[in-house]
């Protein structure tokens, strides 16, 4: 176990913060650990008549479009489930009357404490997406198999996607 001795943020952002802690690890040494600290998110694994739901989107960090499943940041205490709702909708234009919980996981606890929890949306109904103003979002719809190609052949680099296509297959 570590002992924070001394936190120091270094920058509050629109949806998460940076800060620097010096901590005490159990040996009575100290060192620094760098975090970014991140209310969690959400990513939704949505199926349409045995068709996979992704979007495509222009991600900034990566400098390229990414295919992905729906996702998005929570609010601050947002339900996870309430949270899908929305940026299903949100993202694609789709309501999903099944729903279940697939997991939640740590998306890189090196360095941040965000957990992001996937769910299995399924029997959806088109209502028109509103995505936020600064989303440009294509919607596309593939086979669950040619998902797995694009997984394996790379094309899709997305660990959220991956991990949450990974999660279902080993669940359906």
């Amino acid at each position: 176990m570590e002992e924070t001795v001394s936190s120091k943020l270094l920058h509050k952002g629109k949806n998460f913060s940076f800060k620097t802690d010096v901590v005490r690890l159990a040996n009575g040494k100290e060192t620094v650990r760098d975090v970014v600290d991140h209310p969690g998110a959400v990513a939704i694994v949505a199926i349409d008549d045995g068709q996979m739901i992704l979007i495509r989107q222009y991600r900034y960090s990566t400098r390229s479009e990414i295919l992905e499943i729906p996702a998005g940041t929570l609010e601050v205490d947002e339900d996870p489930y309430a949270c899908a709702v929305r940026e299903l909708q949100e993202e694609t234009g789709y309501a999903a009357s099944n729903w279940s919980k697939l997991l939640s996981a740590y998306v890189a606890p090196g360095y941040s404490n965000e957990i992001i929890h996937i769910y299995v949306a399924e029997a959806l109904t088109s209502i028109g997406a509103s995505p936020e103003e600064d989303e440009s979002i294509k919607v596309e719809k593939y086979p669950f198999e040619k998902v797995l190609e694009m997984i394996e052949s790379n094309e899709i680099k997305d660990s959220k996607t991956i991990t949450g296509v990974l999660a279902y297959l080993t669940t359906s």
